[in-house]
């Protein structure tokens, strides 16, 4: 594999560093995250604007028309500068879902506003009791002339307190053989009555995630996505998109390369050795690096492997697994770096607001306990393991 950049790569390189040069300021790097909507859909919009909004959907649909290798180098240099993540639930999940099984009209109605971010989506896919078993979900779905009326909940729905749609799994069929059976993908507008969002607080003290209540919610039924019950199967396409993004291998990189740096700063211990005088702290720091290096290369060899037109497959679960594991280490060792100014604190009563201690370490123990669940979401790495037994190995 030859991992040199040729010329017109690497001046594509050099416009994105020069654009986020320009359009992500000094102020709002250094690793410092504030995911207001505001803030989100600001930065969505300057993407959106310069045409560089989606970079792996298909030109006709608004995406860029660049190849794997530019987007492996737009989402390097995005981690650099540590802007903020496209809007996964638009851009890597519904959209790709809509301009690949959904109507002309669904596609005219929806990925416009989609692309813009006039519309912020939401994924209504885990409920209790169906999370990584998720055909056992129980949200129901029963048509009624030009309707369906949507009885159920969802649960962990991140972000679902921005969202103004959200696109969800329902049981459309409870008769179906199989429980994979029986499912269908509807779009449904979170203004609709009988919508209920309600916030679930995290151990770090955020609101991120949320339950969805739907009571005798009437949705359209042009808004089905594809054929009645076969949902399932455009979950596991979506999923597929997902898994892959989640791997998040140019944000390790850079959050290991500030870790290092924090961790050989002298003045933050006091007359005690620095972290990288400790000789089990650097082997973890070199076994993740080591790790790293190795995931970054099963990406490049599966971008390689779409470059000369063959899809995603299994090797997204491979990426999901190893990427989120590293990202849990990581945090650990922030952690650690943090030591006792890591303590945690609880937003809500305010207890951030006069710390003590480096700034680095103000949010590192919320930020370690929110990773926890980097091998639970988009199919916990249990299921992947199952994927990858009887996908890649033949069990």
């Amino acid at each position: 594999m030859d991992l040199k950049f040729s010329d017109r790569e690497e001046a594509f390189r050099q416009e994105v560093k020069a654009f986020l040069d320009e359009a992500w300021p000094a102020e709002k790097r250094g690793g410092k995250t504030d995911f207001t909507r505001e803030n989100y859909l600001g930065w969505h919009r300057k993407l959106h604007a310069r045409g560089w909004i989606a970079p792996a959907w298909p030109e006709e649909y608004g995406g860029t028309g660049w190849t794997p290798t530019q987007r492996y180098i737009f989402d390097k240099e995005c981690a650099a500068a540590d802007a903020f993540p496209i809007l996964p639930f638009n851009i890597s999940m519904v959209g790709p879902v809509i301009y690949t099984f959904g109507s002309d009209e669904q596609k005219e109605r929806f990925l416009p506003p989609t692309l813009s971010g006039d519309i912020w989506w939401c994924q209504g896919y885990s409920e209790p009791g169906a999370g990584s078993d998720l055909a056992s979900l129980r949200t129901k779905a029963v048509r009624d002339g030009d309707d369906y009326i949507v009885n159920g909940s969802k649960t962990w729905t991140t972000l679902a307190q921005h969202a103004d749609w959200i696109f969800c799994l329902v049981r459309t069929d409870p008769n179906a053989e199989k429980k994979q059976q029986g499912i269908s993908f509807l779009l449904v507008d979170m203004k609709s009555p009988g919508i209920t969002v309600r916030p679930i607080i995290t151990l770090g003290g955020d609101h991120e995630v949320n339950e969805v209540f739907f009571e005798n919610v009437r949705v359209p039924a042009e808004n089905l996505i594809g054929q009645e019950n076969q949902g399932w199967t455009y979950a596991k396409f979506l999923l597929t998109h997902e898994r892959s993004n989640i791997a998040g291998v140019h944000q390790s990189w850079r959050a290991l390369d500030r870790l290092k740096k924090i961790a050989a700063d002298k003045d933050l211990y006091g007359d005690a050795p620095s972290l990288m005088e400790d000789g089990d702290f650097v082997r973890r720091i070199a076994e993740t690096e080591i790790d790293l290096t190795a995931l970054e290369f099963t990406e490049l060899r599966a971008l390689a492997r779409e470059e000369s037109g063959g899809g995603m497959g299994p090797e997204s679960s491979l990426l999901k697994i190893r990427g989120t594991e590293i990202q849990q280490r990581i945090s650990h060792m922030f952690l650690d770096a943090a030591g006792n100014y890591g303590l945690p604190f609880q937003r809500e009563l305010g207890h951030n607001e006069a710390t003590e201690g480096p700034d680095f370490a103000v949010e590192t123990a919320a930020r370690y306990f929110n990773m926890r669940k980097t091998t639970i979401y988009g199919g916990t790495n249990e299921i992947q393991r199952n994927i990858i037994a009887k996908m890649i190995l033949g069990l």
